[in-house]
């Protein structure tokens, strides 16, 4: 039931009170009701002493002081005075009073509908304030739901950016334009319309936004993707509508829409057509950067990092001209973002930015930032008054593979197997060229794993080779050629390991072309599901018999280099059981005893108090 239904019940039912009140008013004063000829009966039989005329109301009081009413019709009044009442009254029997019809007649009549009309138009100025605030409500519901944000004071700028030099030179000409558009339109230069920041998550785009409103100084509109739609369909365009009519009060200004994939989807990339609501939304936004209205002063900026996913129209020239990708840091600019985050940070004399730098490689802006903030953590846990660079090195793997989970509980049977299992990812590491160096191998678990083998890379690289993709794979099934080799059984501890090594051996068919049956051919056109934005007419331009030659290569890629892991950990057996008893014994082995298995003078005592050297 809506408020304005409630509401009418509601004075519907106080009105009936007031008038039952008021209009059975006389049964509050003590007397009982009667039939009329139960009256007469009382005045012939005597035992009235009085008698109270009140319209058609009589009112009667007998000998014992208690009083009686009922009702004469007006044709019968006159008759029933002459015919029961006026002998007894003459003669003294009964005393007669009258009350004027008239008397109270304010409060009997005239004060019941004054009443009612007040509460009438009560009732209508209260539904017409509910009227005026669903109304309200419905235009707030369809406003846009962008927060503004104005650069005053301590804002982010783009000295708090790092790592990303030719992005803030790309951005910072939006920001010049801001500032003196008369040095553009002179020459007859135009602006881009729109910005598209594209690239994995955490690598800074919405950072790096918040940098250019801080920077440019202007009004700053940002709102999610996701803020736009509704279940009620027509809602997302209004709102669209509201947010631009918003902008052009206060051009120029920004306007950025985080995550747009969830808005911005290829249009008819769903079952029957799509969500009606999610494609008004992209026509409207379509129409107001792009349409016969001009948006002077209005600049838009995106991020996603779906860009696949993307309808084509909103990327063309004259929307989205400007795609900025944004990846993960370098060498160099991991150092800068590590100054950045720990600037205010107390730091220990060993630590070494520039070399933690180096030894995390594939780490993005956020997970640097992660990794300061859980070194700082962990550095408070131990009392310690300034970040230590063993904190610094327990959180870079805590970021990577997740908290040591040194309460579960393992059987002798399992801690075996893990043991050879991460033995043999190890040793495989050890000898196959190529392949990163090994720094710890723990059979503590950690997050969804049983154990681990971190590996850093020397150096970083931008490509990697067929060797080096191949060697990834060996090491990869190391761990169940090991099992397989030394415990006669394998389990199910493989199956990351496995999933990896089969979309490994599956790019290298079919993505980059290093294939010498099927050739420098690109099949993997149809992979992307049907909901992430293909269209549902789209065929595939391979046979079957080509899915069967891929399925044949991908199967002897993997079954090579799985002889070639059992080769490795043949001949380097001695190697591979003196790895796996000291871990059954200490659970973790360091980098310094793990280079010293190999050797002739190895002796387990003196690598009690080792610890982890990253930096």
């Amino acid at each position: 039931m809506n408020m304005k239904k409630s509401i009418w019940i509601y004075w519907i039912l106080v009105l009936a009170i007031l008038f039952g009140l008021f209009r059975f008013s006389g049964r509050l004063d003590g007397s009982e009701n009667i039939t009329t000829t139960q009256g007469i009966a009382m005045i012939e039989s005597g035992q009235v002493k009085s008698v109270t005329l009140d319209g058609e109301r009589i009112m009667l009081e007998d000998l014992d002081g208690q009083r009686f009413r009922f009702i004469v019709s007006p044709l019968m009044q006159d008759t029933f005075y002459t015919k029961y009442l006026l002998a007894r009254v003459e003669s003294g029997e009964i005393e007669l009073q009258t009350k004027s019809t008239n008397e109270g007649g304010f409060l009997k009549t005239i004060l019941p509908y004054v009443l009612m009309l007040g509460l009438f138009f009560f009732m209508m100025n209260t539904l017409t304030k509910v009227g005026r605030t669903q109304s309200r409500e419905a235009e707030e519901f369809t406003k846009n739901k962008a927060k503004r944000f104005q650069a005053v004071g301590d804002v982010i700028t783009f000295r708090d950016v790092a790592g990303l030099e030719e992005e803030k030179t790309e951005l910072y000409e939006i920001v010049d334009f801001l500032k003196n558009p008369a040095k553009f339109t002179a020459i007859g230069a135009r602006i881009p319309k729109g910005v598209l920041l594209v690239g994995p998550p955490g690598t800074g785009k919405t950072y790096i936004s918040k940098a250019v409103a801080g920077e440019a100084g202007v009004p700053f509109f940002t709102i999610s993707g996701s803020e736009f739609l509704e279940m009620f369909v027509g809602v997302g365009a209004s709102r669209v509508r509201d947010l631009f009519k918003r902008a052009k009060k206060e051009s120029p200004c920004i306007i950025f829409i985080d995550e747009i994939d969830a808005v911005g989807r290829k249009r008819g990339s769903g079952l029957g057509g799509g969500h009606d609501e999610r494609e008004q939304t992209l026509n409207q936004l379509l129409v107001e950067m792009d349409g016969f209205e001009k948006n002077e002063g209005i600049i838009m900026m995106a991020a996603t990092n779906r860009p696949d996913i993307l309808d084509d129209a909103l990327l063309r020239p004259g929307r989205f001209d400007r795609t900025i990708s944004i990846g993960l840091p370098d060498v160099r600019g991991r150092y800068e973002i590590l100054k950045i985050h720990t600037k205010d940070k107390p730091l220990a004399e060993d630590v070494d930015l520039k070399q933690i730098a180096k030894r995390t490689p594939g780490f993005t802006p956020a997970d640097l930032e992660n990794l300061v903030n859980e070194a700082a953590i962990l550095s408070a846990r131990q009392n310690a008054k300034v970040i230590q660079r063993t904190s610094i090195e327990e959180a870079s793997i805590k970021v990577i593979a997740g908290p040591e989970k040194t309460s579960t509980l393992i059987t002798p049977e399992e801690k075996r197997l893990v043991s050879f299992h991460e033995a043999g990812h190890a040793i495989v590491s050890r000898f196959t060229k190529g392949s990163d160096p090994v720094h710890m191998v723990t059979i503590v678990p950690r997050g969804r794993a049983g154990g681990f083998t971190y590996m850093v890379p020397e150096e970083e690289l931008n490509y990697h080779t067929k060797e080096k993709i191949l060697g990834e794979i060996v090491v990869l099934l190391g761990g169940r050629a090991a099992e397989d080799l030394m415990l006669g059984d394998i389990s199910t501890g493989a199956s990351n390991d496995i999933e990896r090594a089969t979309k490994l051996a599956h790019a290298m068919v079919a993505k980059y072309g290093m294939s010498k049956t099927l050739g420098t051919l690109n099949y993997t056109d149809d992979e992307s599901h049907l909901f992430l934005g293909k269209s549902l007419g789209h065929s595939k331009t391979f046979s079957e018999e080509t899915l069967k030659q891929i399925d044949e290569e991908m199967r002897e890629i993997i079954s090579h280099c799985y002889q070639k892991a059992i080769h490795l950990l043949e001949e380097n057996k001695e190697a591979l059981i003196r790895l796996a008893e000291a871990l059954m014994e200490r659970e973790t082995i360091y980098k310094r005893e793990f280079d010293a298995l190999f050797e002739e003078e190895y002796n387990p005592e003196d690598y009690k108090d080792d610890t982890l050297e990253l930096f």
